[in-house]
């Protein structure tokens, strides 16, 4: 079974032209779009839009690494050391 319908192929071709044509834009900055990956993305999306048969786009994996950082980083103290109480000595003689 294909992974991309033909719709989607279709979208991603017209992406492609528009692309070489100069007249592709992104998103929410609307600059023109210069890489290929990022016209065939564009593409990709649109066809999602229109209902077409395309994958889900990849989720990103950076968010496990961050939540280990923020536990090292409150385990110590602003300067870098542990923090270590001393206890007062009560024996007088």
């Amino acid at each position: 079974m294909a992974r991309y319908s033909k719709k989607s192929q279709k979208s991603v071709k017209s992406a492609m032209h528009r692309k070489k044509k100069g007249t592709l834009t992104s998103g929410r900055s609307g600059k023109k779009v210069k890489s290929r990956k990022q016209a065939i993305a564009i593409g990709l999306s649109e066809a999602r839009k229109k209902g077409a048969k395309v994958p889900a786009p990849k989720k990103k994996k950076s968010a496990k690494k961050k939540s280990t950082a923020k536990k090292r980083t409150t385990a110590t103290k602003s300067s870098g050391r542990k923090r270590t109480t001393r206890k007062k000595s009560t024996s007088r003689s």
